[in-house]
């Protein structure tokens, strides 16, 4: 790929930061708008941009211009870094399309949009069977999120009558919790636990780091994954008082935010322990949105952006040591700052974010989700988890920042480590700094803080963003933290055995073994259901059919008399015609035939009945039309099978439908249906006659097609496609009768001529 096309590639995330940025300087939040999109469902194109959805865009273009920058280094002479550069491209508008959304679908739209990109840049090395394994895992756990999702938002919706994310929020305090709205919410929670990989459905971002180091800097630290933290976010300021909502998030994030960092010490991988501890942050996240309170919402805000601050930097590192030294496991990585300074001092700037040293702003934040976890209304177990989190953090940041650069494991050596080229060392240095810059200068990020807090806040009245600390009452605490983290660092290798032998045990029973098991279940049952429906007989496929049609008009028929046995009203009865009464007795005696006969022939003549019945029904009905046109066709079919049934018998080929007399099943199944048509045809009669249609027909057939006559308006105007459907059946019913009428002729020109076997011009 040449240069210059990198650098149009690396301006577009740079042109939208600064874009994002002129936003916010010259324009008072929220900026809201509309445009009509499909008005018969109530979905408009609105977009709204408050600090909420003002911090994920300066994340997601501010972090997406260091990844186009170092995507140039990191994939320099790649044969698909183009497809690269545009499958994040289409991820980064896709992103910015889901945060400013202001309607559910639209946003479901995007969000649905971001994980088939996801899929294709996790699978970007297709060639290789474990990225094929992780995208497939990725899309499959987030697809069926995506499902769950938007069953719930269809539910919402339907229940609060708007599809206005903003119109959602303000309406959910004052409307009661009706079982169809807890049922719709709770599936919109799936969807976006599924998409921020929390427990129990955790297990597929680790898996994930198949992915270049740029998709995972990208997708799986600082936009994607969070995509579902911001949709709770964006709904908290409505369901903040609901209980259960509390309860689920704060207990979800929580077991999160612990079993990921433990699971940390499980990988010798650099990149999948900083996985992991991706998946402790975002249940860290989720468990302070299930936090009431102001304090909640400003670190909510505060952590979003400090690990999107930490946590790229630390991914590019990884790739920086992969890049450099062909392995990121750390049992063979050591004493790297010698052979790789810049990427040793990025590490260490981010890993002070992350391990919350004083100074960073990874400071300002834990001190901020301390106090939000040490309110009141907090589950007993968070305060727990949030100590458990914070102490393998530093850890974490031990191992990505001092171990890997300052120690030597044992007898590995890298000796021909190389330090990376300028694009890939930039991007993890100017992001590391912006994290140390807003420790030492914390005010900066003050207004986005609260705008945050503002967002996720009900009202309208300003939110205090204490961010400005005062470290001495702070170090007590940080100090506690700082050395147990220390000990688990110092400890690392033991307490991975241990935890290692005790997760492998344990995941015999988790989702994710369960996901693969179900990957052998899939194609077996689907043999099976082959098997079962597509078997050749068409007896089988009738009957099922048939009974789906009974589930399906049948059921709904029935439910309301359930609740109300009088709910059924019978219609007025009136003596048919002699026309029409004629008519159901040519059909019932047709389809008496049709089931008692078993010479092909005469079970078509009798089958015949029911087509001529159904047509003399329509002709004293008032469709002279259609009986017209199902006069010609039965004439044509029975007439042409006939044929055919008389050239087999001649040959010899014709032989009696081998049924047994009576087949109970079917005969209940036959009653099923016919008694499902029956009521629901006398639940349509019993209703009043709507004579809308009928009278918009008369007032418009003058002014619209100029026509007196309202039928032939009606046939040649108004429904001149049903009448050209008529004209086409009874065209095809012609063609199907040239071939016995050319025989028939032929017939007729045999017997003048001598020696000429009228038999065989029949053939």
């Amino acid at each position: 790929m040449r240069p210059a096309a990198r650098a149009a590639f690396a301006a577009l995330p740079l042109a939208a930061l600064a874009g994002v940025l002129v936003l916010l300087l010259r324009f008072d939040l929220p900026v809201a708008g509309a445009v009509g999109w499909v008005p018969a469902l109530g979905i408009r194109l609105a977009w709204h941009i408050d600090g909420l959805a003002a911090l994920m865009l300066v994340m997601i273009t501010g972090v997406g211009a260091a990844v186009f920058v170092y995507a140039g280094g990191y994939l320099a002479g790649h044969a698909g870094q183009r497809r690269l550069y545009v499958l994040l491209t289409l991820f980064m508008a896709a992103m910015i399309g889901a945060v400013t959304a202001d309607d559910l679908f639209v946003l479901f739209l995007f969000w649905e949009a971001t994980s088939v990109l996801s899929f294709l840049l996790v699978g970007f090395e297709h060639e290789r069977a474990a990225s094929r394994r992780s995208a497939q895992q990725a899309l499959l756990v987030t697809g069926t999120g995506g499902l769950a999702l938007l069953a719930g938002l269809v539910v919402v919706t339907q229940v609060l009558g708007t599809s206005s994310i903003g119109e959602i929020v303000r309406r959910l305090p004052s409307v009661p919790l009706t079982p169809a709205l807890t049922a719709g919410l709770l599936l919109v929670v799936v969807g976006a636990f599924t998409k921020s990989a929390q427990f129990p459905f955790h297990f597929w971002l680790p898996n994930a780091m198949a992915a270049p180091t740029p998709v995972s800097a990208y997708l799986h630290s600082a936009t994607m994954v969070k995509l579902g933290v911001y949709l709770l976010a964006r709904l908290d300021a409505g369901l903040e008082a609901w209980v259960l909502w509390q309860w689920l998030l704060q207990a979800a994030g929580s077991i999160t935010a612990a079993w990921g960092m433990v699971l940390a010490l499980r990988e010798r991988d650099l990149k999948r322990i900083l996985a992991w501890s991706t998946v402790a942050t975002l249940g860290t996240l989720v468990a302070l949105v299930g936090l009431p309170g102001e304090g909640a919402a400003v670190a909510v805000g505060a952590l979003l952006l400090a690990h999107a601050l930490y946590k790229a930097p630390l991914f590019f590192v990884a790739g920086n040591i992969d890049h450099g030294t062909g392995t990121r496991v750390i049992d063979h990585l050591g004493r790297l700052r010698h052979a790789m300074p810049w990427t040793a001092a990025a590490a260490l700037l981010a890993g002070m974010s992350m391990a919350g040293l004083p100074l960073s702003f990874g400071y300002v934040v834990k001190d901020l989700v301390g106090d939000a976890k040490a309110a009141d209304e907090v589950l007993a177990f968070a305060p727990l988890a949030n100590t458990v989190f914070s102490a393998i953090a530093v850890a974490v940041a031990g191992v990505a920042a001092v171990r890997v650069f300052w120690r030597h494991p044992g007898s590995n050596e890298t000796p021909e480590a190389h330090e990376a080229g300028f694009a890939m060392v930039l991007p993890p240095l100017a992001l590391a700094v912006c994290g140390i810059a807003l420790g030492l200068f914390p005010v900066w990020a003050q207004p986005v803080v609260e705008a945050v807090g503002m967002a996720m806040t009900p009202g309208n009245e300003p939110v205090l963003a204490p961010l400005a600390r005062v470290l001495g009452p702070e170090l007590w605490s940080f100090g506690a933290t700082f050395a147990l983290g220390a000990t688990v660092f110092v400890l690392w290798d033991p307490l991975h055995r241990l935890v290692d032998a005790f997760a492998t045990r344990l995941a015999r029973f988790g989702l994710a073994a369960q996901y693969e098991r179900s990957l052998g279940w899939i194609p077996r049952l689907a043999a099976r259901a082959t098997r079962a429906l597509q078997h050749g007989r068409s007896p089988g496929y009738m009957a099922v059919a048939a009974a789906t049609a009974v589930l399906a008009a049948g059921v709904p028929l029935v439910m309301p008399l359930a609740a109300d046995p009088g709910a059924f009203a019978w219609p007025a009865w009136a003596p048919p015609p002699a026309g029409v009464a004629a008519a159901v007795l040519l059909i019932a005696v047709g389809a008496l035939a049709a089931v008692l006969l078993r010479e092909r022939l005469p079970l078509l003549l009798g089958a015949g009945l029911v087509g001529y019945g159904s047509a003399v029904l329509f002709l004293f009905i008032g469709a002279p039309d259609v009986a017209f046109t199902q006069f010609a066709v039965e004439t044509v079919f029975v007439i042409v099978v006939a044929a055919v049934l008389l050239a087999l018998k001649r040959r010899g080929r014709a032989t009696s439908v081998a049924e047994p007399a009576c087949r109970p099943l079917a005969a209940l199944l036959s009653v099923a249906l016919a008694s499902t048509l029956t009521a629901l045809l006398l639940a349509a009669a019993a209703l009043p006659f709507d004579d809308t249609l009928a009278r918009w027909f008369a007032a418009e057939s003058v002014p619209a097609a100029q026509g007196r006559n309202v039928v032939n308006v009606i046939l040649v105007d108004f429904r001149a496609l049903d009448t050209l459907g008529e004209i086409a059946v009874v065209m095809l019913s012609l063609l199907a009768a040239v071939p016995l009428l050319r025989a028939a002729g032929v017939h007729r020109a045999g017997r003048g001529a001598e020696g000429h076997d009228p038999q065989e011009a029949v053939r």
